[in-house]
């Protein structure tokens, strides 16, 4: 397998040309959902499995779930602020180094987990009553040369949670050895 295959096992985002509700329906189910489909790939993992990378020198599994709660917790906080606000600028946050922070090493995902449950479903929740004024409110994000919508925004992150269920089903086939 590629390098690009390795770290985009289910390719990279790309924004459909037309957003409708049909797809942003899809999209808000696999964020609802995100909490149940990961418990049900790691609550029976070993500590020994959780240090499995999905790719040479990628992050453990132990590291990509508690990636998710980092990075969802972020996200969600970017909705209100694009919902609150006019057009906001959102800080970005320096993935790599949370990661390596001690909780990223911690075996018990437990605290992780309950996170997600709670964040997601009021994620959700909060994503299924937008109007389609709030669906078209935008944000700055440093790192992109135009404004996201939210609405684009809730694809990139339906996204976010199946790209790394698949870095941990890769990691899983591969038993974190890639010689």
């Amino acid at each position: 397998m590629s390098e690009k295959s390795l770290s985009y096992p289910i390719g990279e985002f790309e924004k459909p040309r037309i957003i409708d509700q049909a797809q942003l329906n899809m999209w808000i189910g696999d964020i609802a959902t995100f909490p149940d489909r990961l418990k049900v790939m790691v609550i029976v993992l070993t500590p020994e499995q959780l240090r499995w990378v999905y790719r040479p020198g990628g992050w453990s599994i132990k590291q990509v779930v508690h990636h998710c709660a980092d990075s969802h917790i972020n996200s969600i906080c970017r909705f209100k602020l694009a919902l609150t606000e006019d057009q906001p600028t959102i800080r970005p946050y320096m993935e790599d180094r949370w990661a390596a922070l001690p909780f990223g090493a911690e075996d018990d995902l437990d605290d992780t987990l309950m996170t997600l449950t709670g964040l997601h479903s009021r994620w959700a929740k909060l994503l299924r009553v937008l109007n389609e004024e709030q669906l078209d409110r935008t944000y700055i994000h440093p790192d992109y040369e135009e404004p996201l919508t939210v609405r684009e925004t809730i694809g990139m992150y339906a996204w976010h949670c199946n790209h790394h269920l698949a870095h941990i089903k890769q990691a899983l086939d591969h038993q974190g050895s890639f010689n």
